[in-house]
């Protein structure tokens, strides 16, 4: 059933129902896809074909990729409630990686989606690392499940295990991410200690801990 136009006008006065989320992905992972099935639950394309609505472009729609962040606005229901989402899709190709930096910063929460049968990607990292950044809270997406039978003959249990390994690599690379931050949050306080006297500077980019010291007597 297509949504009408007052509906989302009605929606949008309603501030605390309304959600930016960001799209992103490797190039070529089912991004614009999962996009088009987005939009097609509104009514307002069919599921029948593969449209890459939101590549709006001649060029982009000719390569075959996205490469401008392109947005749309839909209705989705949630637990009773009516929400308004302004859906973006962002670019996968690392060239446009500026593209998806923008887009972050506008959002409420990120859909990264993975190929099942590629896993984690080299941009994966990338839109994963940029979405820490912007802390933006990502939500996984685990893409063409069907290729694990289609195109791997995979049994039940082989199929699991597949999938297991791709949410490690994923969790992998966040977890990453939270130790870079502990040991830039322990360097800022290490500098701001020697800037204080607190702690002296060994010369290695570690520190000597003054009181520890007094209290060694």
């Amino acid at each position: 059933m297509a949504v009408q136009l007052s509906q989302l006008r009605d929606l949008q006065n309603e501030r605390t129902g309304v959600r930016n989320i960001v799209i992103v992905a490797h190039v070529d992972h089912g991004k614009s896809t999962l996009a088009d099935s987005l939009i097609a639950s509104n009514g307002i394309i069919s599921t029948r074909n593969d449209l890459r609505y939101l590549d709006f472009t001649a060029e982009e729609q000719r390569r075959g990729i996205t490469m401008k962040s392109a947005a749309i606005t839909l209705s989705h229901s949630c637990r009773g409630k009516d929400y308004l989402v302004n859906l973006i899709d962002s670019p996968g190709h690392v060239d446009f990686t500026t593209e998806v930096s923008s887009a972050l910063r506008i959002t409420d929460g990120a859909v990264v989606v993975v190929d099942v049968v590629e896993g984690v990607c080299i941009q994966t990292r990338i839109v994963l690392r940029q979405a820490w950044a912007e802390k933006v809270k990502p939500i996984l997406f685990i893409n063409k499940i069907d290729k694990l039978v289609t195109k791997l003959h995979l049994s039940a249990l082989e199929a699991y295990e597949y999938i297991t390994k791709v949410l490690e690599s994923v969790n992998e690379v966040v977890a990453s991410l939270v130790l870079e931050d502990k040991f830039a949050q322990k360097e800022q306080e290490r500098e701001k200690a020697v800037a204080e006297g607190k702690v002296t500077d060994d010369g290695d980019g570690g520190g000597v801990d003054m009181e520890e010291l007094e209290r060694e007597g």
